[in-house]
């Protein structure tokens, strides 16, 4: 039998430090947004604490089935005003440690689903 090594199809969280996120070989020192295909660095650059509507609002271009927000080493859960635009579209919404986050949208995305991380690492 022969083995071969195959590229992932979406983005993996391969590892995850303190203060840093490592998406297949790059490695990542500010809150991003991860999707199965895409990276976008810059979300949410005051932290967790200056999250807006807008920032909320703004995954809705991916059009997600669920968020995941990793909200830093604890979990934290914004206020539910901050996630109407969400609630409205009908995408479900998951605060979690950024740890418990990763393994979450590796799971999902492997299973096919339209999961978007959105990660405050903090």
């Amino acid at each position: 039998m022969k083995f071969h090594l195959q590229a992932p199809a979406a983005n993996v969280i391969a590892a995850l430090g303190g203060d840093w996120v490592r998406i297949g070989e790059t490695e990542y020192r500010q809150n991003l947004i991860v999707t199965p295909d895409a990276v976008v660095t810059g979300w949410a650059p005051a932290g967790f604490g200056a999250l807006a509507e807008s920032d909320f609002g703004a995954l809705l271009a991916f059009a997600p089935e669920i968020v995941l927000l990793g909200t830093g080493a604890t979990q934290r859960f914004p206020h539910p005003r901050l996630l109407q635009a969400l609630s409205r579209a009908r995408v479900g919404v998951e605060a979690m440690d950024t740890r418990a986050a990763c393994r979450t949208f590796n799971i999902l995305i492997a299973e096919d689903r339209r999961a978007v991380a959105a990660l405050v690492l903090e």
